[in-house]
């Protein structure tokens, strides 16, 4: 009963996860757009301080929008806030965190092969993670270096693959993952708390005072728009992210930490052709970049074509399939298994269940991927699957009768 209802409490958790965080992106997907599509009003605006404006037709009517410089004359009577979509993706991207991967299944954070850790342990060095790179986030967007976007955006690209190298070799990669996704998660709701409210505030307390905003409110309100913008190259990457963990040929390759990155770097670019195309600059060279470094991937990330191992002896004997199911027994079936013994599960994941050998031939492709290429499963090599016994399974997956 507990492992059903801990699958019902993770699920409801990334549903809202998911509904809030395409809120939050599409938000800002729509207010870069806008920003980067205003176009200078008529002179009787101007008048009136709109620094902006831009006519749109959706939904069967005409909308014009306007930018102020700063503020408006007097405040309006009602005045919407875009807040909640940024607190609410994060509030339950955290408890997902804590659900799946500090409370549920230590296969998913704990790699004994990389470092023998406690659950407690491990939680701590995440969330230390999380909470160093917002500290030392702010303190670099509050430096002279943020006035120079180009160099800001080294520095914070080799931060964060330094966080990336650092949890790939500390955590399971599915963990390591996960975690450089909260690391920029955290950045970005920090980006609306830190700065883009409190500047907000302060422009709406000039208005609300029928004060002309100053230099210091001028200074937040930029600000807080550079923060927008590092929000805005942020969301592809972290989208990545928060789907990988159905696609463990990226976490689970011994180079995740690289792939990770090289993902990040990609969609992040790719990103840039969008804002430059808002503002009028049509730069197709930059999507042909991105397309190529995505094929150099593919091509990279390939499994080179494998032949059966010879066995031990160096004779062409053939593994039986007494030694394989011995071996599923042991290292598969306590998850993979109509009625899992493991008691984070309650179903087999997804739907894969090998209570017989004809299901392990069925499946034999994605077998050999995940436990003899990328070694990824058992989760965590909780069960101890020696070499040996993974070079066995990759002979039987392969030989001819398969």
């Amino acid at each position: 009963m507990a492992a059903y209802l801990s699958e019902w409490l993770s699920l409801i958790i990334r549903w809202f996860h998911v509904i809030a965080g395409v809120a939050w992106v599409g938000a800002s997907f729509y207010f870069i757009w806008l920003d980067n599509h205003l176009r200078k009003p008529p002179e009787w605006k101007v008048k009136k301080g709109i620094k902006g404006d831009l006519w749109a037709v959706h939904g069967g009517g005409f909308y014009e929008v306007a930018k102020y410089e700063l503020g408006p004359e007097e405040m309006p009577p009602v005045l919407h806030w875009f807040k909640w979509e940024a607190y609410s993706t994060w509030l339950s991207g955290m408890a997902l965190l804590f659900t799946v991967y500090y409370f549920g299944s230590p296969g998913y954070l704990v790699d004994a092969s990389r470092a023998d850790l406690t659950p407690l342990a491990a939680a701590a060095i995440g969330l230390g993670f999380i909470g160093g790179m917002l500290v030392l986030y702010e303190a670099l967007i509050r430096s002279p270096l943020a006035r120079n976007g180009k160099a800001f955006g080294l520095v914070l690209f080799a931060l964060l693959v330094a966080v990336d190298w650092t949890l790939f070799h500390i955590f399971a990669g599915r963990g390591a993952f996960i975690h450089v996704g909260a690391v920029i998660g955290t950045l970005m709701v920090g980006n609306v708390f830190l700065g883009i409210m409190p500047s907000q505030r302060a422009l709406v307390r000039a208005v609300e005072n029928n004060e002309t905003p100053g230099p210091e409110v001028a200074r937040l309100a930029a600000q807080a728009k550079l923060r927008s913008t590092h929000n805005n190259y942020l969301t592809l990457p972290i989208i990545f992210i928060m789907i990988s963990n159905h696609y463990p040929m990226f976490y689970g390759h011994e180079y995740g930490w690289a792939v990770l990155a090289a993902i990040g770097f990609i969609t992040a670019f790719a990103r840039h052709f969008f804002n430059l195309r808002h503002r009028g600059v049509y730069r197709p060279s930059i999507l042909l970049i991105a397309a190529i470094m995505t094929v150099i991937l593919i091509g990279v990330l390939a499994p080179s074509p494998t032949s059966v191992p010879a066995s031990p002896s160096g004779s062409d004997t053939e593994v039986t399939d007494a030694d394989i199911q011995s071996l599923i027994d042991t290292h598969c079936t306590g998850c993979h298994a109509k009625v899992p013994s493991s008691p984070a599960f309650q179903a087999p994941p997804a739907g894969i269940a090998f209570d017989s050998l004809e299901a392990v031939k069925q499946h034999w492709e994605k077998v050999l991927q995940a436990a003899v290429n990328s070694q990824y499963m058992p989760l965590g090599n909780m069960t101890g699957m020696k070499p040996e016994e993974r070079k066995m399974l990759g002979r039987w997956l392969q030989q001819p009768t398969q």
